[in-house]
């Protein structure tokens, strides 16, 4: 049920982002053209590059016009990508990058609908569907790629047509997006008493300094600290996917640089992480008991640190690996190819 005090959603709906307005629930008007999908309509509900540089101008005096655009722009229906009306404004009053949109309003209704489904986070930013899957639902089983796209979580990345039939990759519009939605997770996925906050800022300040042992002792920690009461009364921890998950939305919460499922001749890299001049490639596996060095194995055996070589930064293989019983990481294995070696 769409809960009034959903800002997110009642701001597409307002909008004409979303479809829910042709459902039956809000309307009795079924025979309206619908133009979400409509590239000539594509900048209808937001501010274009031309509106920020044009109508703002005097506005972007003292702020980083490349992180407003990584902020608050990429909203995109097949047309004219442009950003959020509701940040820039807000940007321009205070004078202060942060999730405005997102602050409006806790987007309970899709943490608890990701947390039911026992969501893949690392893909979340990377759906495909199709215009039939974004048309056409019932509101109490809506697909997940659906709502997310509706309410403003995803946007479309490309459209593609085969024999008839669109296809859309989705992503994230932007940094708030990314960000907030997976620190939102992380909380809801965590225990309550956890200091999530000073995890994260710890995190950031371990890679800065590429301590790899404080990284390891950082998730090891984490982990092994859940009671077994909240494993137990949670079903998502139950989840395999739970573990690289959390791992996951830790990096995501902090804004960094991310491409999970990188693909390549050899398979997909579970995560790979650009930070500080330096690349970072992650593999994830579930173990019983007691580490089995599988994960950074694969990372080496299939060569996934090859299509980085020619960037001519350090690489750092990461193999971590979570145990299925003890529930904590048990395996952390680095190896290091400096710039010389991926030359």
């Amino acid at each position: 049920m769409i809960k009034d005090s959903d800002a997110h959603i009642r701001f597409a709906l307002l909008t004409g982002v979303s479809k829910f307005s042709k459902v039956s629930l809000f309307s009795g008007l079924n025979n309206l053209r619908d133009v979400t999908l409509s590239r000539e309509y594509s900048a209808i509900c937001g501010y274009t590059e031309t509106d920020l540089d044009c109508v703002f101008g005097p506005e972007l005096e003292g702020l980083d016009r490349e992180r407003i655009r990584l902020w608050y722009n990429g909203y995109n229906w097949t047309g004219e990508a442009v950003y959020n009306p509701f940040d820039v404004l807000l940007l321009f009053k205070e004078r202060q990058f942060r999730p405005w949109w997102f602050e409006t309003g806790t987007p309970a209704l899709l943490v608890d609908m990701l947390t039911e489904r026992e969501t893949w986070l690392p893909r979340l930013g990377h759906m495909e569907t199709d215009a039939t899957l974004l048309s056409a639902f019932e509101v109490d089983h809506i697909a997940t790629e659906a709502l997310l796209f509706q309410s403003g979580y995803l946007t479309i990345e490309r459209e593609e047509e085969i024999s008839g039939t669109y296809f859309y990759q989705l992503r994230y519009p932007n940094r708030e997006v990314d960000q907030s939605l997976n620190g939102a997770l992380l909380t809801a996925w965590t225990p309550p008493d956890q200091t999530e906050v000073q995890h994260r800022k710890s995190l950031h300040r371990l890679l800065l300094a590429n301590d790899f042992d404080g990284l390891k002792q950082l998730f090891t920690a984490f982990f092994a600290s859940i009671p077994n009461d909240w494993y137990r009364n949670n079903p998502i921890a139950r989840y395999e996917g739970y573990y690289a998950s959390v791992f996951y939305a830790y990096f995501a919460a902090l804004g960094l640089d991310l491409t999970p499922e990188e693909s390549s001749h050899a398979g997909r890299l579970d995560l790979a992480l650009r930070f500080n001049g330096q690349i970072y490639l992650f593999e994830f596996k579930v173990v019983e008991l007691e580490p089995e060095g599988r994960a950074l194995q694969q990372i080496k055996d299939r060569g996934y640190a090859d299509k980085y070589r020619a960037d001519d930064q350090p690489i750092h293989l990461i193999g971590v690996e979570f145990s299925r019983e003890r529930r904590q990481v048990v395996g952390f294995a680095v190896e290091t190819l400096n710039c010389e070696l991926s030359r």
